[in-house]
């Protein structure tokens, strides 16, 4: 047991203290503590109980409030009556100069939900030239706010608050969603898992462009670098104990989405 905070961070000692191969993590918190221990534990495929203790959406964590006491969760995880949720990851990497040269200018970054390439200034709220390549292919500039490469678990985050495409976590895929764009033909894109994004910051005179790891200060990013974000070779694995388990019924609670202002009865479902 430690604890787990924006200055405290466990999972180093446990991984390297442990004698034997960790079954099970059990993480108390909100959403922010269950994606700071798919970081650090997908890695060595150990799967995550994530209770929701103080956490506002819980989105990736357990409610226990239908369980009578801890003992009946036990006794389901010692049984093998749950379900393990495989979600898809990304890295990202720092490179100097073009597609051509391979050699990591920074450490592997992991994220659960989105990589964010923006700007961070201590006195005002900077703006970024991005340029995108996918698979080596130039996509388009961006001016603006910055860049959102996200995974279907983050899609309903920052991207979505970003206006971009809701994707079912169940699936594979990328999202890049431009921040505030200046341009109204500056679009969100759904891209395969297999693509690479590549990402340049441009015309970056006070050097304030980084690179955010859901939402952590991951690096500082300088003129002539570049951020390649991919899918990750992990995946992060949670463990889901409500049998009536939905997707869509989480994100009609989590996220309020209701169409209709009217509800009508549909007989013909019955």
């Amino acid at each position: 047991m430690g604890p787990n905070g924006p200055k405290d961070n466990p999972y180093p000692v446990f991984l390297a203290s442990s004698n034997s191969p960790i079954d099970l993590a059990v993480v108390l918190g909100g959403d922010g503590t269950a994606l700071a221990a798919a970081r650090n534990l997908a890695a060595d495929g150990i799967p995550i109980l994530a209770a929701n203790v103080g956490g506002h959406l819980g989105f990736l964590t357990e409610s226990f409030e239908d369980f009578q006491n801890t003992e009946e969760i036990w006794d389901r995880l010692s049984e093998d009556r749950y379900a393990v949720q495989k979600r898809m990851m990304l890295q990202a990497t720092v490179f100097e100069g073009n597609r051509s040269n391979l050699e990591p200018q920074s450490d592997r970054f992991l994220a659960l939900n989105e990589m964010c390439v923006k700007p961070a200034s201590a006195d005002r709220m900077p703006s970024c030239i991005l340029e995108m390549e996918v698979d080596g292919e130039v996509v388009d500039q961006y001016q603006g706010d910055g860049l959102i490469v996200a995974t279907p678990t983050g899609s309903t985050c920052y991207t979505a608050s970003a206006n971009g495409p809701i994707m079912h976590s169940g699936m594979d895929a990328i999202a890049v969603t431009p921040i505030c764009p200046l341009s109204l033909s500056s679009r969100a894109i759904v891209l395969p898992p297999g693509s690479v994004v590549s990402i340049w910051p441009l015309a970056d005179y006070e050097l304030s462009t980084k690179l955010w790891t859901d939402g952590i200060l991951g690096t500082a990013i300088w003129p002539g670098q570049r951020v390649d974000v991919r899918r990750a070779d992990c995946e992060a694995k949670f463990i889901i104990l409500r049998e009536n388990y939905s997707y869509y019924n989480t994100l009609r609670e989590k996220l309020h989405w209701a169409g209709a202002r009217i509800r009508y009865s549909n007989n013909h479902r019955n």
